[in-house]
């Protein structure tokens, strides 16, 4: 599913006026006859209430004034409240104010807050409110009176129906830009926004509809968005199939080199994850004073002690048995687990991302060798896989945890371009950024995956995945999609938190079986 920005949804509006010969006031007629059958789906009691919209002197404000007269015209009590003087208002919006008079609508005028201050007592006696205050176009902080009347409606806890974007949210980031309206349901045009996806936006968009309001499709893929939203028709459309001769030789072998002293069960649930997934063959290579550790834990996958340079460590000693003996034969290389974090290990991930010929997905404290010195990842022989966790993202781009959590989308794309790897951006709603600047947003997944293990088993299931044939890209989404919809069904049938990563990973099959099988 295509998700656009602010820019690239202005791009289409005009496109489509300009080029397609739709008028703007055909698109903001469509757009806001669509919001209102959604409005009335939302509320269906609606008929028995008094609305108000409350409306910015904007193409936003103009929506809301379509929905008013629509409303009126369905006999159902509605205000308008105007954000400044009737004058100011211009174009399209202003054709659609100007038809509320003969129906009767009233419009009250709010150009400052000593106006707002006079009108507060009416005000409170509207049972829902139409937000079109601001729209997707907002980028600074609302400040002033819209500041004061977002906070009013807010307190006030009636209901409210939010018209594009809830006011307040910057639809490129998700990010609350001071103050945001909370939203009970709100109508989107044409496209989705980036922002009604990502937290903490999606937080405060509550039900959510896109309505279509006659945007060509050539006229999108003329814009051509580079951000989408992860559905499971699309993941269904990618698992690799399998035909009734398949067997464990056609179904990939993966390379696993992870683990130390104390962290052994990082290494084993990768390797689970991945014949979880599907995977046919699973080989950990593994310090060799572990081993004996490892086998107990792992039946299905096969080890192999490699040399080590302290007891249950591994270093560079090891890269050569790796590179000579064991990465013939594999399709992937998934690398850093429960690695640990000793100089000589960092000198052998990056010694294996120098010299491997298949790709090789990074994780945990593969990422931490990597941090602080990333020559070398754009030049790889072979696609770079990287999953940090915000911490570890920061790491990587020497910026503090804020930063990359004020514009995740910004932060995936730019580093993964830069770099040219895949990036996958873990936590609430996962970014997968592609080396050509494609970005996808990962809609499943809950707070009970807040908890250690986790990204052993996502990095067990991308690897398992590229293992079976997947490409990076795909094998990203897929992986990001089925972990999250594992632990969903987990909290629903469990409760919101108290489960495992080990239980996430049990899960997987039967999130197969519902993608596969539907």
């Amino acid at each position: 599913m295509i998700l656009v920005t602010a820019a690239e949804m202005q791009a289409m509006d005009h496109r489509t006026i300009d080029e397609f010969g739709i008028p703007g006031r055909v698109l903001m007629e469509n757009a806001g006859r669509g919001a209102t059958r959604f409005l009335l789906q939302q509320f269906p009691d609606v008929q028995d209430k008094k609305v108000g919209v409350i409306a910015g002197r904007g193409n936003n404000g103009g929506d809301g004034f379509v929905i008013a007269r629509y409303l009126k015209q369905r006999n159902i009590f509605v205000g308008v409240y105007l954000l400044g003087n009737a004058d100011t208002v211009r174009g399209d919006a202003r054709a659609n104010l100007k038809l509320l008079k003969p129906l009767g609508v009233p419009v009250i005028e709010i150009p400052d807050e000593k106006a707002f201050r006079q009108c507060m007592s009416e005000m409170d006696n509207f049972e829902l409110w139409v937000d079109a205050i601001l729209g997707t176009g907002l980028k600074s902080e609302v400040k002033a009176f819209y500041r004061t009347i977002i906070n009013y409606i807010n307190d006030r806890q009636k209901s409210v129906f939010a018209v594009d974007l809830p006011s307040g949210i910057n639809a490129d980031t998700g990010q609350i830009c001071g103050v945001c309206i909370r939203a009970d349901a709100t109508a989107t045009f044409a496209y989705p926004k980036i922002g009604h996806m990502v937290y903490p936006g999606a937080a405060c968009c509550g039900s959510l509809e896109t309505i279509d309001i006659g945007v060509p499709p050539h006229i999108a893929a003329a814009v051509a968005p580079q951000q989408f939203l992860i559905t499971a028709e699309g993941i269904q459309r990618i698992l690799p199939p399998r035909p009734p001769e398949t067997h464990k030789g056609t179904t990939g072998h993966l390379l696993v080199v992870a683990g130390s002293t104390g962290k052994t069960g990082a290494a084993a649930m990768t390797c689970t994850s991945a014949l979880r997934i599907g995977v046919g063959l699973v080989t950990l290579g593994v310090a060799e004073s572990l081993n004996s550790v490892l086998e107990g834990q792992l039946l299905e996958a096969m080890t192999v002690p490699l040399p080590e340079f302290a007891a249950g460590v591994l270093g560079d000693s090891a890269l050569d048995p790796i590179h000579d003996e064991l990465l013939p034969g594999k399709r992937c290389l998934a690398i850093g687990p429960g690695l640990g974090q000793a100089a000589k290990t960092r000198e052998l991930v990056r010694g294996i991302i120098r010299k491997c010929q298949i790709p090789v997905v990074v994780d945990a404290d593969g990422l931490n060798h990597l941090a602080g010195d990333l020559d070398g990842l754009e030049d790889a022989a072979a696609p770079i896989i990287l999953t940090p966790h915000p911490g570890e993202m920061a790491r990587l781009m020497k910026v503090s945890v804020k930063t990359v959590q004020q514009d995740r989308i910004t932060c995936a794309r730019k580093f993964a371009v830069r770099h040219n790897v895949y990036l996958v951006l873990k936590g609430a709603r996962t970014v997968c950024a592609d080396p050509d600047g494609r970005v996808y947003i990962n809609p499943t997944g809950n707070v009970g995956m807040a908890s250690g293990g986790m990204g052993d088993v996502l990095t067990g299931m991308i690897a398992g995945l590229i293992a079976q044939g997947l490409a990076p890209a795909r094998a990203c989404q897929a992986g990001v999609y089925l972990h999250g919809a594992a632990a969903d069904s987990l909290a629903e049938t469990r409760g919101p938190y108290g489960y495992l990563a080990g239980d996430v990973m049990n899960s997987i099959p039967g999130e197969i079986k519902k993608i596969v099988c539907n």
